[in-house]
């Protein structure tokens, strides 16, 4: 999301509708005036400072966990509510400010409840890398982009054979831990009757 993007504040929405005149239909649409205006994320999470940031890991990365500094507040998106009768619905607004940066990195808007925890909010946020490592091995390895249709229906059909195969693939990755799949895969082999002559030796020729 862009920096730019303007919002109400917390506890903040636009003005009611004019109050009715005399005359003529009674006005529905929401207002805004020169001293009450939405203002953008950055705007905002910058008037809040830095001591509303919290430290928080998300996962494991190569060699420690990955930290930054966030903060999360509910917000009231401000696009074109001036055309509306009713407010947009509160969202979360989800901040990265890293330290050592001289303002915030990245926003999320969100639709999840309420009462969703921060560490929740930055875990399904940062969870965006791994779904687009994922397409990225459909794509490659399994033939996701191949398809050259243009119906729905077949679209449809590529798409969930793909992702069933991957799902298998992945619940088959799984059943070894990470040190097994990096080295040698310790396979118990299936066990040998005790009548078993291996082709061509003379046990078995003998047995013809």
């Amino acid at each position: 999301m862009l920096s730019t993007t303007r919002v109400w504040g917390p506890g903040m929405g636009p003005l009611l509708a004019k109050p009715r005149g005399r005359t003529g239909r009674p006005p529905k649409l929401l207002r805004r005036s020169r001293n009450h205006r939405p203002v953008s994320v950055r705007e905002l999470v910058r008037g809040l400072g830095r001591k509303a940031l919290r430290r928080v890991s998300w996962r494991e990365g190569t060699n420690k966990k990955l930290p930054s500094h966030l903060v999360a507040v509910r917000v009231r998106p401000a696009h074109r509510d001036y055309w509306w009768a009713e407010p947009h619905r509160e969202l979360w607004l989800l901040t990265e400010w890293p330290r050592g940066a001289a303002e915030p990195t990245k926003y999320w808007l969100s639709n999840l409840p309420p009462d969703t925890t921060l560490p929740e909010l930055v875990r399904l946020a940062k969870h965006r890398w791994i779904v687009e490592r994922d397409d990225l091995e459909r794509k490659q390895e399994l033939g996701l982009g191949h398809l050259e249709g243009r119906s729905w229906r077949g679209f449809h059909h590529h798409a969930t054979l793909c992702i069933a195969a991957y799902g298998f693939l992945v619940a088959e990755r799984s059943r070894f831990s990470p040190s097994a799949r990096a080295g040698r895969l310790a396979l118990a082999g299936a066990p040998i009757p005790a009548d078993y002559r291996p082709r061509g030796s003379p046990e078995a020729r003998a047995a013809l």
